[in-house]
């Protein structure tokens, strides 16, 4: 099976061995990216979450040993959305800045991640999420390329800024999916693609909404470094039956980051090798064939991204 990660954040810094700043153990980020090769990753799409990550994620994407393997969006997420005002030169400087990097660089391929969250306002309250979730719909207008959504806690607030400014975007994928089978219904009637990943499985109630997808409709991802499928959700039995030679590409043996070894994974750090394992979960929910489905999603992946 052939993959495309949606969303995988390369540019944490958990992927170069450092956590809170602290650098644990070794860079393994050309490891990370093989065993992803290994497991059937084709293409992967760095997701950029300020200007400063998108610049990042560009220069990754931009290496000549990554071509036509590594992608990247540029956006700012609603929690980083404060980042705007508090811009040396201004919001419309720092809009600019955005603007310049989607423009001179052929890597990039969505605007985002961009949106609103509203379970963590500490970082940025709602008006300005929302201000600067707008501006960035202009971008999308602008360049003529899609949107990668992020939705959290939001209500209606999210949907209705959606449906008002339905017409200026091509496409859009409503990234890490958790939301209720009502939120998706409403979000796939305006046309947007939904993206799964370890987090959109956790409980019985997201197997459900899983299912409901329709299947020209539906991405994968594994928003690495997080969103981990773990033995305690309700995704975990649905592993069970994958072939152990398959399973061993998508979950390969771990270490805890205290006791790393180069070449091993480090326990609970998601990569992007795990996709094949959200791929299994979602066919095994929805009763079909791993195989026909990853291409099903490759060709919906495509047509948004790639096309």
């Amino acid at each position: 099976m052939r993959f495309i990660d949606i969303g995988i954040n390369l540019t944490d810094p958990m992927f170069q061995g450092i956590y809170r700043e602290k650098q644990v153990h070794q860079d393994d980020l050309e490891l990370v990216l093989e065993r992803a090769k290994k497991a059937g990753v084709e293409r992967m799409i760095i997701t950029g979450t300020n200007l400063a990550d998108s610049k990042e994620a560009i220069e990754m994407a931009t290496k000549p040993e990554h071509a036509g393997y590594l992608y990247s969006t540029v956006g700012c997420h609603p929690t980083r959305s404060t980042e705007f005002e508090n811009y040396d030169q201004g919001p419309q400087a720092y809009l600019e800045g955005l603007r310049s990097l989607i423009k001179e660089n052929p890597c990039v391929v969505a605007i985002g991640e961009c949106g609103l969250d509203y379970d963590r306002l500490h970082f940025c309250d709602k008006e300005t999420q929302k201000k600067y979730f707008q501006v960035q719909f202009d971008l999308a207008k602008e360049t003529k390329l899609p949107m990668f959504f992020h939705n959290r806690n939001t209500g209606d607030d999210f949907y209705t800024l959606i449906k008002q400014y339905r017409q200026h975007f091509t496409h859009g994928v409503v990234h890490s999916f958790t939301g209720t089978m009502d939120e998706m219904e409403k979000l796939v009637e305006l046309g947007l693609y939904i993206g799964i990943n370890g987090c959109s499985l956790k409980t019985q109630e997201n197997l459900e909404v899983v299912k409901a997808i329709p299947q020209d409709r539906l991405m994968i991802e594994t928003d690495g470094p997080w969103c981990d499928i773990r033995p305690t959700h309700a995704s975990y039995a649905h592993l069970k039956n994958v072939p152990k030679e398959e399973i061993t590409l998508y979950v390969p043996d771990s270490k805890k980051k205290e006791k790393f070894e180069m070449g091993c994974t480090v326990k609970s750090r998601c990569e992007p090798c795990a996709i094949g394992s959200v791929l299994h979960v979602v066919a095994s929910v929805r009763n079909e064939n791993p195989v026909k489905l990853s291409e099903i999603i490759w060709a919906n992946t495509c047509k948004v991204f790639f096309n």
